[in-house]
């Protein structure tokens, strides 16, 4: 048995600020090696940052998660799975990807993004000034960290945010390693299908949102189909509150157990930019969810991988590469690298990358600038991470100030 085999994927972090352990034993010993999946079956694991960069921008390498020998990361995946199902974005290869992903790719342009920024930063000062106002503690998952990014897709989208607690229920089910693959379809389903209902008002009078937009776009393109449209808002709506939500809360964290790199930002904040580059990487927040089914034999790392095998990149392991950063596990804001791969890379790399950027950057430099003297509430060994999520995080984070 090979060093890797002994492993059984997706594996739990032991430490909120570290890989699992034998991440680094993989890459350093055997780089592109095959481990044990949950439903007994096993992929090819790739753990190196030139060789995941490798793996996510060849298109011998399959995102089709509705194939039948797409890896299963839960067990029972596989069986539930359903091949006539329109595909989301996620799951689409060449030809039919690029020209879905040109067709949103324009609302996340830096130009409209900028447009956006007046309001984000009302948003943010809104919800300290509701955090100031309240009890201490307070906990900043709830009054900070999930509001922000969740009000400003919901905006975008035009999902009335009023309906929060509905999509957050159902998105829990979805990213939580424990549930059932059947709920967690039946999850999904229902925030489809509440994205379907919310479509079919807006295609009678398309309003000046993103979903509006859309329909007008795709309509006049003669392409345009409501499920398509309602997969892509349930991919939006998802992605774009839980990702920043968890890294708006692991990183204050993290600055608040390293007062020095604090100190950079507060002192400095054209730091930030550079400082939220450095949180993207250090915590790698969804690790294996770039996983790959390959479609035509290639070799990767000296390993030669055939038609028809899974693969798993380790993101985490290839943003703590030495080869690629150095010192790679210590934080270190000043370390101007934007070569990880936090947001993915090639033809899938995270469309809303950039509106991550700007609601982290305006957090950090508004919640530390108002609230100079904030403080955890509660040891950080007690607080309740996200050990069993595939987006991992914080379920709270109890301050004072």
């Amino acid at each position: 048995m090979t060093t890797a085999e002994k492993h059984e994927f997706p594996m739990a972090r032991t430490c909120p600020f570290a890989p699992p352990p034998a991440y680094e034993e993989i890459r350093e010993g055997e780089p592109v090696s095959r481990v044990r999946l949950p439903d007994g079956g096993w992929a090819w694991v790739v753990s190196r940052h030139e060789d995941v960069r490798t793996v996510l921008n060849d298109r011998r390498f399959s995102a089709d998660r509705q194939h039948p020998d797409f890896p299963a990361l839960v067990k029972g995946e596989a069986a539930s799975r359903r091949p006539d199902e329109e595909r989301m974005l996620i799951a689409m290869d060449a030809p039919e990807h690029g020209p879905a992903r040109k067709a949103v790719l324009g609302e996340f342009t830096v130009r409209r993004l900028e447009a956006l920024r007046p309001r984000i930063q009302e948003i943010v000062d809104g919800q300290i000034d509701a955090l100031l106002g309240g009890p201490r503690p307070g906990d900043l998952v709830d009054s900070l960290s999930l509001p922000v990014p969740s009000l400003v897709i919901c905006e975008m989208l035009g999902v009335p945010y009023a309906d929060h607690e509905f999509f957050q229920e159902h998105t829990v089910k979805v990213i939580k390693q424990s549930t059932p693959p059947e709920e967690r379809w039946a999850a999904m389903v229902a925030i489809q299908g509440y994205m379907a209902d919310l479509i079919a008002e807006k295609e009678k009078n398309p309003p000046d949102d993103l979903l509006g937009r859309q329909i007008v776009k795709l309509r006049a393109d003669g392409t345009y189909r409501r499920t398509a449209l309602a997969g892509m808002g349930l991919l939006l709506l998802v992605a774009g509150h839980e990702t920043t939500a968890n890294m708006i809360s692991l990183s204050t964290v993290a600055f608040l157990r390293n007062p020095e790199q604090l100190a950079m930002i507060k002192a400095d904040p054209g730091k930030t930019l550079n400082a939220v580059e450095e949180m993207l990487r250090y915590f790698t927040i969804i690790d294996v969810a770039t996983a790959r089914l390959c479609v035509e034999d290639m070799e990767v790392g000296g390993q030669l991988i055939r038609a028809g095998e899974g693969v798993l990149t380790l993101g985490y392991s290839a943003n703590r590469d030495p080869r690629a950063f150095e010192n790679p596990d210590e934080l270190d804001i000043e370390r101007g690298a934007r070569h990880h791969v936090a947001f993915g890379f090639g033809p899938h790399q995270c469309l809303g990358q950039n509106l991550a950027r700007m609601e982290l950057q305006i957090v950090f430099d508004t919640l530390f600038g108002r609230v100079p003297t904030l403080e955890p509430a509660m040891d950080v060994d007690e607080l309740p991470f996200k050990d069993d999520a595939n987006i991992y995080g914080l379920y709270q984070l109890p301050v004072t100030w």
